[in-house]
């Protein structure tokens, strides 16, 4: 057995040399692993690498730190990696600082290429093309139910030569702040993008009753509006308000303290069976009495738990609807390989947009 070191002893505290000592060597374990994991091509993405990570040292005493800051320091060895391995460009709903810029950030890192784009179709253009290796977009939040445009792009890139899926999901924990240049009894006009003056308009109602209430393109641009304007307030998050140098005038000022917005990170292929994962697909059911109960039996022969469902109308033709569903497994797994197969039989279109691990809530 080895000897103990001196600062492992009851009741000596470390030197400041033994925790230089120490960074040193946790340095070179970090460069050993990225030096082992590019030799093998290894190049995961970051957040599920971390998740894996973290997995892996589960017998190790966390203590004093929580899980979410080792996963913290692991995604970003993971997102260093994968910059070592290839520059790697994920196109965002932008600008900086909005929420889909802070998923991008909690599944990647901040050592790959964060490029911000204006519209949630701007990004699966990017992927589509390959002028971004991954996308990241929201699809639903906890309080306003799904982000309509993202699945309409789902449903579009399905039917396109250059096939993009879900790769993973990122469900953020939505922690909205009323930033501005205060005092509060100073603001007129509280500015944002509707979702958001959606999801704390009680909490508006209750402590800013007499404020105009302004929609905007996004929680960035609203910031915006509040530098220039100290009778305006922003909600954003407390991120964009340190980016703008806004003061935080009250924070956790939504609704409901579990609301969630759920990222869908997109590629050209889907993920690796991980043991807990997720298949989401689309399909349309024939116009006629019991087709869409017929094609929903399907899951429940096949055992599968479905997650979430949502009907959304074909543009341009009226009375046909897509079905948008996710069930529990990898579409590379026997149940859901038959149900698959017998959900073809009775649809007009069957799409499988991506199998991808159970994320867990972040922020």
């Amino acid at each position: 057995m080895s000897k103990p070191a001196d600062s492992d002893r009851p009741g000596r505290a470390p030197t400041a040399a033994q925790l230089r000592k120490l960074d040193r060597e946790i340095a070179e374990l970090l460069v050993r692993r990225a030096q082992l994991a590019l030799a093998r091509g290894d190049a995961e993405l970051a957040g599920d690498a971390a998740e894996q990570s973290l997995l892996a040292a589960d017998k190790v005493d966390l203590a004093p730190l929580d899980a979410a800051a080792l996963r913290a320091v692991f995604r970003e060895l993971h997102s260093g990696i994968r910059a070592a391995s290839a520059q790697t460009r994920v196109a965002y709903l932008g600008p900086e600082f909005t929420y889909s810029h802070l998923a991008a950030m909690a599944w990647f890192g901040q050592s790959v290429d964060l490029t911000p784009v204006a519209t949630i179709a701007a990004v699966f253009d990017e992927v589509e093309q390959g002028d971004a290796e991954f996308g990241v977009v929201p699809i639903e939040n906890s309080t306003d139910g799904r982000v309509a445009d993202a699945l309409h792009c789902l449903a579009r890139a399905s039917r396109g030569s250059h096939h993009v899926q879900i790769c993973a999901e990122v469900p953020l924990r939505i922690r909205h702040c009323l930033l501005g240049q205060g005092p509060r009894s100073t603001i007129r006009r509280v500015c944002s993008k509707p979702q958001a003056l959606s999801q704390c308009r009680n909490w508006l109602a209750a402590h800013l009753p007499h404020a105009e209430l302004s929609p905007t393109a996004s929680t960035a641009e609203a910031a915006r509006l509040a530098i220039a304007d100290p009778a305006t307030a922003a909600i954003a998050s407390e991120q964009a308000g340190v980016n703008h140098s806004l003061m935080v005038l009250a924070r956790h000022i939504e609704d409901s303290s579990d609301n969630v917005t759920r990222f869908a990170v997109i590629g050209r292929a889907s993920g690796a069976k991980t043991g807990r994962d997720k298949t989401a697909l689309v399909f349309e059911a024939p116009h006629e009495p019991g087709a869409l109960a017929d094609a929903m039996a399907i899951f429940k022969r096949q055992k599968l738990n479905l997650t979430w469902i949502e009907s959304f109308p074909v543009p341009d033709e009226r009375g046909r609807y897509y079905f948008f569903v996710e069930f529990q497994g990898h579409a590379s797994e026997l149940h859901p390989r038959r149900a698959l197969a017998a959900l073809e039989k009775k649809a007009t279109r069957l799409t499988v947009l991506g199998s991808y691990p159970e994320g867990a809530v972040v922020g």
